[in-house]
């Protein structure tokens, strides 16, 4: 296996990964909100929510809990940081109007009202519950020419 290929019988070779104080409730939050799927959910011996799998489409994020770990020092929560992030994930949907509505309807703070887009397509931009920064929309950049 090369690193340009990645591994040659799994869906999706990148996986976004995301830290929630709620962890619980992010899953149930973003499934509801934007339609994600729940793939696998472990829990501790607490029944705490320590790793969870949320499927979109043949794409896949995973949920920690904001913890104490070695890899802490290199990631901040977006309250932590003036509300900024440093990156942030893109999902293609059919509908982005309906899509933001719904997650408008369950919380979801919209920054960026779907509007077309020059290059293509036609999208929007919003922050969770616990403000990470997410953009739905219908550009598709593997079939864009």
């Amino acid at each position: 296996m090369s690193a340009s290929t990645g591994p040659k019988q799994t869906t999706a070779t990148v996986i976004s990964n995301l830290r929630y104080r709620d962890c619980a409730g992010a899953v149930a939050w973003l499934t509801e909100a934007f339609g994600f799927e729940t793939r696998a959910v472990h829990q501790d011996g607490s029944g705490r929510v320590v790793h969870a799998e949320l499927t979109f489409g043949n794409g896949m994020i995973m949920i920690g809990p904001v913890s104490e770990t070695p890899f802490s020092k290199y990631m901040a929560q977006p309250d932590e940081v003036g509300g900024r992030e440093t990156q942030c994930i893109y999902a293609i949907v059919e509908n982005p109007d309906a899509h933001c509505a719904r997650a408008q309807a369950r919380g979801a703070k919209i920054i960026s009202a779907p509007e077309d887009k020059p290059y293509g397509g036609r999208d929007y931009g919003c922050q969770d519950l616990e403000g990470h920064l997410w953009w739905f929309g219908t550009y598709d950049p593997w079939t864009a020419k």
